[in-house]
């Protein structure tokens, strides 16, 4: 039996969300260790999978972990952002992105995300290029500042920018921690906690690519599909919440417009999901990284 290292956050509710589709594909456009995938393919015993990952190692893991569903299943390697126009000409009925981090990226000491680790890396794909070390002591100060002002949306984001360039390179995550550690107040969570997940979005795109992936799907123009995103922070949630009230909207006139023109009828679908869906206190409980989740909804007509 293969341990599994990664514990799917809203695993219940996914899976309720879906329970309802009986055939076509579902497309997991971040399968990730398969907790979600193995999931729907058990409850949804006729539907098939599309299972996606730009992380190698996780993938690999995955089609040992559903060799049992090997009929209908299908695995695709890469981002996230092309998936759907890879496999638009299939029966879409369901979208599926967790687009966190799981747990063995962060655990991992190697990939460079967690505040111990003996590397500066943060690729979720490996063999992309643009790394954690490059961002921090490459980046201009003033590509630095945007970076912590737009991705990690904090308030001392020149100080931040400035404390950097004039004492880099850093070799590794865990000296960068540190340093910071030390230069700022200690609060609730750790002092580099923004400044990291700044750098993390950076070097793998994650915004950029949420949108192309919501440009994609419109563009698509897939009929009967239920799509759901999993969010951890502000950034993709509001990306999340705005695409769905476009998607959802009857009326595409300007504001300025005295009486509506454009016939009323441009709604793609509807928003399920009112407030987002959240983890119960026995999951974070269980899994503390949880609490920051959230799972919205939008089925097209």
């Amino acid at each position: 039996m293969q341990e599994i290292p990664h514990i799917p956050v809203l695993y219940n509710e996914v899976l309720e969300s879906f329970k309802n589709i009986e055939n076509g594909y579902i497309i997991d456009c971040t399968t990730g260790y398969a907790g979600h995938s193995s999931g729907l393919l058990k409850q949804n015993d006729k539907v098939k999978l599309i299972c996606n990952d730009q992380d190698i190692e996780a993938l690999d893991f995955s089609k040992n972990r559903l060799k049992q569903f090997e009929q209908r299943v299908a695995f695709s390697f890469g981002n996230f952002e092309n998936i759907i126009d890879k496999y638009k000409e299939l029966e879409i009925k369901g979208i599926l992105a967790d687009i966190g981090v799981s747990s063995l990226q962060l655990d991992k000491q190697s990939r460079g995300f967690s505040f111990n680790s003996e590397t500066l890396d943060m690729r979720m794909n490996q063999t992309q290029s643009l790394d954690a070390a490059t961002v921090v002591n490459t980046y201009s100060e003033y590509d630095l500042e945007k970076i912590f002002k737009d991705y990690g949306e904090i308030r001392e984001y020149k100080k931040v920018a400035s404390l950097i360039v004039k004492n880099r390179p850093f070799y590794s995550s865990k000296e960068l921690a540190e340093f910071f550690y030390n230069k700022f107040p200690k609060g609730k969570i750790h002092p580099a906690t923004l400044i990291f997940q700044a750098i993390r979005i950076e070097v793998n795109n994650e915004i950029g690519v949420l949108e192309s992936l919501f440009k994609s799907i419109e563009d698509s123009k897939i009929e009967d599909c239920l799509v759901a995103i999993i969010s951890f922070h502000s950034l993709e949630d509001r990306v999340v919440k705005n695409y769905f009230k476009k998607w959802s909207q009857k009326c595409i006139c300007p504001q300025n417009v005295f009486r509506c023109e454009c016939g009323n009828n441009h709604s793609l679908g509807k928003i399920l999901t009112k407030k987002p869906i959240i983890a119960t206190n026995e999951e974070i409980k269980q899994n503390p990284r949880s609490r920051s989740a959230k799972l919205r909804l939008f089925k097209f007509d």
